[in-house]
């Protein structure tokens, strides 16, 4: 019987770490990805790709501590430094490693250090659950893990994982041959995920019926629908938690309460409504489901460090600068 292509793979990487090891990343390869993460992100910026689960990120200088949201998924630097902190967590990674984000949530990160002469380049891949849960099924790790949870982690990047995202930035020069080729290099980027030392990690989001997957669902849930009332001990109920084992399991996981949480999702996407789609305050503000337009400026400025109309304004200056 054939044995299905998740497990295959898993068992030919899990003997070629057991018997021969695998060699360091290249500097020729490194520099090949620093070279196609500029080609698409060749002034400061986020940038969108042909593949929508991938973006090239790129900034020119060390920046300001600022809050923002990480999707479950992977990213890489190739050149740079940045830091991210989850509630009290602080992570720093660079080059030579893998950050590994599992789950939709607000985050502080800033750039610290990078030069015009020697930008922050990166990647960032979103993954899809349903795969992940798909392939730790056919591989057999749907057990819950022992290791400690993080909801971010940073990992080094084995040679194996830098060259298949190394293969799929590639196709991206091929984009007509995008929509038959990504499906099977991210299924082969999360076959690696979950053998890799990040594996774990992974499998803490997918196990079902522990704490961590019923609170996974639960940020789902408030990740879509953070415009609505938030309503304490329904949530509670529906992760099948005690109010206060509840909130316990969301502050150790997010480092911030359910409110809190929620106000951070809806401030990050009235700052995305005003930036990229010219609303002001008070449209961004009843968009995102703010009754009070003067709450909603408190704490916007409390959040990022001015009024809306003035950090919007900063924001288009800067990014008019750098082109």
């Amino acid at each position: 019987m054939l044995l299905p292509f998740s497990i295959w793979f898993a068992r030919v990487i899990q003997k070629m770490q057991g018997h021969q090891g695998f060699k360091n990343v290249s500097v020729p390869q490194t520099e090949e990805l620093s070279a196609a993460i500029q080609r698409f992100a060749n002034t400061d910026g986020d940038f969108n790709t042909v593949l929508p689960a991938l973006t090239m990120h790129r900034r020119h200088g060390v920046s300001e501590p600022m809050p923002c949201i990480y999707n479950l998924g992977i990213a890489v630097i190739t050149q740079g430094y940045k830091q991210i902190m989850v509630g009290d967590r602080l992570h720093n990674y660079g080059p030579g490693q893998l950050m590994l984000s599992t789950f939709d949530m607000p985050v502080t990160a800033h750039v610290t250090r990078a030069s015009r002469s020697e930008p922050l380049l990166g990647m960032m891949l979103k993954l899809d659950i349903r795969l992940v849960a798909q392939v730790a099924f056919e591989m057999e790790l749907l057990s819950s893990p022992e290791s400690a949870y993080e909801p971010i982690s940073v990992h080094k990047l084995e040679p194996a994982l830098f060259d298949v995202l190394l293969r799929i930035v590639r196709l991206l020069d091929e984009p007509h041959l995008v929509s038959q080729l990504a499906p099977l290099l991210q299924q082969e980027i999360v076959v690696r995920l979950l053998a890799g030392p990040q594996g774990s990690q992974l499998r803490h989001i997918i196990a079902d019926g522990t704490p961590r997957q019923r609170m996974a669902q639960t940020l789902s849930w408030l990740r879509k629908n953070f415009k609505q009332t938030l309503n304490l001990d329904d949530l509670a109920a529906h992760a099948h938690m005690t109010p206060s084992t509840f909130r316990q399991h969301f502050r150790d996981i997010t480092g911030m309460s359910p409110l809190q949480f929620q106000k951070q999702m809806r401030l990050q996407e009235a700052r995305q409504l005003m930036l990229n789609q010219a609303f002001d305050a008070g449209e961004a503000s009843n968009l995102v489901g703010y009754e009070s337009a003067s709450q909603f400026s408190r704490e916007y400025k409390r959040l990022f460090g001015a009024p809306p109309s003035r950090d919007i304004r900063r924001m288009r200056l800067e990014t008019d600068a750098s082109e």
